[in-house]
């Protein structure tokens, strides 16, 4: 099998790492590099990384975070960060409007970018045998972080990424099945027995860290009233009205 493609078919989230264990400088930013070399519409960029090594700020964080202890475990961790800042810059150096918050536009460009720059940087970490989890949870404390990494206005945390050497080796998590997700030309219904069916696959999986079936999961998540953080934070920052 391609190499490629291998990495991608087996890729698994780790969150047990050597807490010794230092990434090479040259691996560091080989996997930087190619997180920049990731798809942008427009060939916009608008995202930034922030490459945390600094142990207290790290610390701080778990502090925030206290179910992701590998924030402060991993041998380093890159917070993703939507960046409609430098866009500005540009703007006032053109001397031209920059209406940025009267759309939710900007805001999906940026989470799109730096989604895309994150993969890259999970893919280009497996390629040198490291391991990585990606940390979605730091956006329930975005108006901290931003606080404490002197984030300037429309700029946004989204989620970070733990990287490190495995120290427990994790299974391939299964997905969903095939035809719930791929559709050919048009969107093709289906029965709902087919995410029964996976709740069962994931029952036998057994994962710890899981204590519901998966639609539970998914139920219980859209039936709570979200807590608005992230949009009181771009509305903080500037990027909503």
């Amino acid at each position: 099998m391609n190499q490629t493609i291998e990495l991608l078919q087996n890729r698994r989230s780790y969150r047990e790492f050597d807490e010794n264990y230092v990434i090479p400088q040259a691996q560091l930013q080989a996997i930087l590099d190619a997180a920049r070399q990731a798809p942008s519409w427009m060939n916009g960029q608008f995202y930034s990384i922030i490459v945390l090594q600094d142990k207290q700020i790290r610390e701080q964080l778990v502090e925030w975070n206290p179910g992701n202890p590998q924030i402060k475990k991993s041998s380093v961790f890159l917070l993703f960060i939507g960046d409609l800042h430098r866009s500005k810059m540009v703007s006032e150096a053109y001397d031209s409007t920059y209406p940025i918050n009267e759309s939710i536009e900007p805001v999906i460009l940026a989470t799109t970018d730096a989604a895309l720059a994150l993969e890259n940087a999970v893919i280009a970490a497996e390629s040198f045998g490291l391991g990585s989890v990606v940390v979605g949870s730091i956006r329930k404390h975005g108006k901290e972080i931003s606080r404490l990494l002197e984030l300037p206005e429309h700029t946004f945390p989204l989620f970070g990424l733990s990287i490190g050497q495995p120290i427990v080796e994790m299974q391939v998590k299964p997905r969903l099945p095939e035809t719930t997700v791929i559709h050919y030309n048009k969107y093709q219904p289906y029965v709902y027995q087919l995410i029964e069916e996976y709740d069962q696959t994931m029952e036998n999986f057994a994962e710890a860290r899981e204590t519901k079936r998966w639609s539970q999961k998914i139920s219980d998540f859209f039936a709570t009233e979200p807590p608005m953080l992230t949009d009181q934070l771009l509305q903080i920052q500037g990027l909503l009205k």
